[in-house]
């Protein structure tokens, strides 16, 4: 099939929307060929149901095959939740030390969005974790020692693709060395040549020898690369490193060009032409409709021009075309979703993944017929509707669940108030907690972000000090145990619900974790 230049610019960009159900526009300009496919979130998740419908709205009303994609790393990021399997993050499986289980685990997401009509997971992030101050990659990364990185990239890609959907190594060439969060700002690092060579491109490197589909770009300048350009938008990058030296041929798509690391120094037209220009394939507009009409608008006045050669547009679609080949969508069925092999797989994952960095067998496991317990919580971020609504957060339900007498308070610590005294946060619930600190015999502390952000770290403290004996439960970064002192420290690696109910059984005494954490602290 003969594709126009309108066409083919089309094909170039996978757009994002808000709400449930597509809005017309996007209905139209995919029977009009201007975009190649969309991208969903959480805000277009309700159900299962729900999603095979959208998706089979999109993919009937598309006039070429279309790319539903999404961000469904497991763990910390992942879209689909609540009705769906979820997965222990990379960095507990990592520390779980299972190639072969990490690979089932990748599969089984990557059958659960085929069966919903999705053809295209962001996943797996395989930077290096190099900074303990990173605000981004945390528990997405499978660890330190880049070796293993690169074993559990393989077996990771290898899985969401034998699942059929399509994965991508992330944030090439690496988002591990830097402290920014290119959301919000450019990051920029200065990293050698060498030092990129030789640790940050083993992990793709790995995932092309299993048959990589395709590769993400980060907003982060490599000064040691290109003085002019972050990743997204340079030759030197694309071109030279990616598609000339590391040889390779699949489809190279930006991380959303909305973020404030491209979008406060670009417009929308733009950065569009400069990532096709820089040899991209595929561009990444996820929000605003306004921005995605200027991105088409500038790649095609861009083309018409001749800024834009027709062999780099031909080259682009050609990869295009073939990655939608590879993973083309078949029936829609969602009879597999949550199926009993799916949970029992991610319940042994989470499990194995659990990290006991050490323990006073005098509290551990926790012993309630003998001990007045307390849990004190710094809530997920991902748990404030819930919380506002009075209902309770993943893990409290659990807990309490397996032990109704415990008494529980959770904490919310925004981003506004995430480097604030502790006197800026609401005092009712800190001053019930405390007390729950003074009072109980063990005080089970569950932090998330305490490395990070400075309120969190001086509550947890000061509940430490107040309390007889603690069990630290890091149920994110590992790296809130190397700020904070307890005779007890239990990782999870991540808070995904089997991650949370692994928790709950390590400290129920039901199992001994035995994972290993792959990180240095």
């Amino acid at each position: 099939m003969t594709l126009s230049l309108e066409d083919k610019i089309g094909q170039m960009l996978l757009v994002g929307f808000y709400g449930l159900e597509a809005p017309d526009y996007i209905l139209e300009w995919l029977r009009e060929g201007r975009i190649g496919g969309v991208i969903l979130f959480s805000r277009n998740v309700e159900s299962p149901q729900q999603v095979a419908r959208l998706t089979q709205q999109i993919h009937e009303a598309a006039k070429y095959p279309a790319l539903v994609a999404i961000d469904q790393e497991g763990g910390a990021v992942a879209r689909l939740r609540h009705g769906f399997t979820e997965s222990p993050g990379a960095m507990a499986l990592s520390a779980a030390g299972n190639e072969k289980l990490a690979e089932q685990m990748a599969c089984i997401l990557g059958e659960e969005m085929k069966a919903l009509g999705i053809n295209w997971t962001y996943a797996p992030a395989v930077d290096i974790s190099y900074n303990i101050d990173n605000p981004t990659v945390g528990t997405r990364s499978f660890g330190n020692d880049k070796e293993q990185v690169a074993i559990m990239t393989a077996a990771t890609v290898r899985g969401f693709q034998i699942g059929g959907v399509a994965a991508t190594a992330k944030h090439f060439p690496g988002l591990g060395n830097t402290a920014v969060d290119t959301h919000q700002e450019l990051a920029v690092v200065g990293t050698s040549v060498e030092q990129v060579v030789i640790n940050d491109l083993i992990p793709y490197r790995a995932a092309m020898h299993v048959g990589l589909a395709s590769i993400m770009t980060t907003h982060t300048k490599f000064t040691a690369l290109d003085t002019d350009y972050p990743a997204t938008l340079s030759p030197v990058i694309v071109k030279r490193l990616l598609r000339e030296e590391l040889g390779f041929n699949g489809a190279v798509c930006t991380d959303c060009m909305e973020m404030k690391a491209i979008s406060n120094h670009y417009s929308a037209g733009e950065s569009a032409v400069l990532a096709a220009l820089a040899g991209i394939d595929l561009i990444l507009f996820s929000h605003t409709r306004t921005m995605q009409e200027a991105a088409y608008e500038g790649l095609l006045e861009a083309a018409q021009s001749g800024r834009v050669s027709l062999a780099m547009i031909d080259n682009a679609n050609q990869r295009i075309a073939k990655l939608k080949e590879q993973y083309a969508v078949s029936d829609i069925d969602i009879g597999q979703i949550r199926n009993p092999d799916h949970l029992e797989t991610a319940d042994k994952a989470a499990h194995a993944g659990t990290v006991l960095l050490k323990s006073d067998d005098r509290v551990f496991p926790l012993k309630p017929e003998t001990h007045t317990i307390a849990l004190i919580e710094f809530a997920s971020y991902l748990d404030s509707e819930v919380l506002e609504e009075g209902g309770q957060t993943g893990l409290t339900k659990i807990l309490a669940e397996a032990m109704p007498q415990i008494e529980m308070v959770t904490l919310k610590v925004s981003a506004a108030s995430a480097t604030s005294a502790i006197e800026g946060i609401d005092d009712e619930p800190l001053q019930k907690a405390q007390k729950l600190a003074a009072e109980s015999d063990i005080l089970v502390l569950a932090t998330r972000n305490a490395h990070l952000w400075d309120a969190e770290r001086q509550m947890a403290e000061d509940f430490i000090s107040r309390a007889k004996q603690v069990i630290l439960l890091c149920l994110r970064n590992p790296y809130d145990a190397s700020v904070l002192d307890a005779g007890t420290v239990l990782c999870t690696l991540g808070d995904a619900t089997p991650s949370l109910q692994a928790a709950v059984d390590a400290l129920m005494g039901e199992f001994t974790p035995s994972g290993k954490l792959p990180v240095t602290l």
